[in-house]
């Protein structure tokens, strides 16, 4: 499968998220061109802050693969991960991240700053901009929804 396929999966997670009214940001893992691992923001639905897509899809890999060493995993993402998720990532050893919109307020890769320039013995490489547009548009409603709904 290709790039833009498999941030289309990461998309479905988004409008999961969506459809839950939590932020709608959708993650999943491939290994071996095959999907092993997909989560979304729940972090209204369950109170915790660190409920992000990203965690939740290394959380199920870890958990599928028996370990926590995820080398030979990509992850695919519809917002450029924040520190935390940046960090977990590195810290679990993916080998790619692909996100699809930028995080201007908690990007840790291009927006605010960039963790992989970092003395890390871990290098990963990253795409950015798949998907940009869809990434980001359903990002753009959520928080108009959001505003509009606090209007009322």
């Amino acid at each position: 499968m290709n790039d833009e396929k498999l941030m289309r999966v990461a998309l479905k997670q988004a409008q999961k998220a969506l459809a839950k009214d939590e932020v709608p940001v959708g993650c999943i893992i491939v290994r071996e061109n095959k999907i092993i691992a997909r989560g979304y923001d729940k972090r209204e639905s369950t109170n915790d802050p660190t409920a992000h897509a990203e965690i939740i899809a290394i959380r199920k890999a870890s958990k599928k693969l028996g370990t926590w060493r995820l080398q030979d995993c990509d992850l695919y993402v519809t917002l450029e991960p924040c520190p935390m998720c940046l960090g977990t990532a590195i810290l679990a050893r993916i080998k790619r991240i692909i996100y699809g919109t930028e995080n201007p307020k908690f990007g840790a890769i291009t927006s605010i700053i960039n963790l992989l320039h970092s003395k890390w013995n871990h290098k990963m490489k990253v795409t950015s901009g798949i998907l940009n547009e869809q990434c980001s548009e359903i990002l753009k409603r959520y928080f108009k929804n959001k505003r509009h709904n606090q209007q009322e």
